[in-house]
């Protein structure tokens, strides 16, 4: 996103906020640890300088094809249902957007992450590290192949358990940024009782669950899921921040 200049100077855009209605709030009570990081008093909108219209120039060589395969890594094959898991980054008008950064993780098959503070009693996968990244081509789309996610406790509250999900990140052309959301699977028998899920309002829970495509389910090979990323507008994503700055 760039500014334009006229008569010398440097406009930049303005941005619309959510509607109450579709925006995810800061706090939420059934999701308890909300209660320690929302903020207490309303946010202040500053305007856009510098730092929030210049950023680095990623590179065309430094993301790689096979970042984006996390079934394959430290020289064997993740355990697992493959899912092929593929969608566009849109904005608000439906246009594609190029050149985007986007990274993956999550647990592997059995619900765990490889990350020193998931200590639960399931098992870790060599070959599976749960992170992947791409760049969106000229049409705005993203693909990664990876496995399936299982559910897992996170003591939120009394037998508490995480839908399947895969968080997923969007870096835009500046250092500010940067939007982070969780895509689910259709059908999860553990929505109604997931407050992370549950926080998003009704209207605009069905834009983070992806749908079973099966014209891009490969044969004897890998279920296929499709997932559009809206970054603003009516149709917009659920996001888990909430600087409206902070577009792709």
């Amino acid at each position: 996103m760039t500014g334009t200049t006229s008569g010398g100077g440097l406009h930049l855009p303005q941005y619309l906020r959510e509607p109450d209605a579709t925006r995810t709030p800061l706090g939420f009570p059934e999701y308890r640890s909300t209660a320690l990081r929302a903020p207490l008093r309303t946010p202040v909108d500053l305007p856009h300088r510098l730092t929030e219209i210049t950023g680095p120039v990623l590179g065309e060589d430094r993301v790689q094809a096979q970042d984006a395969d996390l079934t394959l890594r430290n020289g064997g094959e993740a355990l697992g249902q493959r899912v092929l898991v593929h969608g566009r980054v849109l904005d608000s008008d439906g246009r594609p957007v190029p050149d985007a950064l986007v990274e993956v993780w999550q647990a592997n098959s059995a619900g765990r992450y490889r990350h020193v503070g998931d200590n639960w009693p399931a098992p870790l996968d060599p070959h599976f590290d749960g992170l992947g990244r791409a760049v969106t081509d000229s049409l705005g789309r993203y693909e990664f192949l990876t496995i399936k996610p299982g559910a897992y406790p996170w003591g939120n509250h009394h037998n508490a358990w995480r839908p399947a999900h895969i968080h997923f990140s969007l870096f835009g052309c500046a250092f500010t940024q940067r939007l982070v959301t969780q895509m689910y699977f259709p059908d999860d028998p553990l929505f109604g009782q997931d407050p992370i899920f549950n926080a998003i309002p009704a209207p605009a829970r069905h834009r983070a669950i992806s749908r079973y495509s099966l014209e891009r389910t490969q044969d004897n090979w890998a279920l296929a899921f499709e997932w559009d990323i809206v970054l603003r507008g009516a149709d917009r994503t659920p996001f888990e921040t909430d600087d409206d700055g902070d577009v792709a």
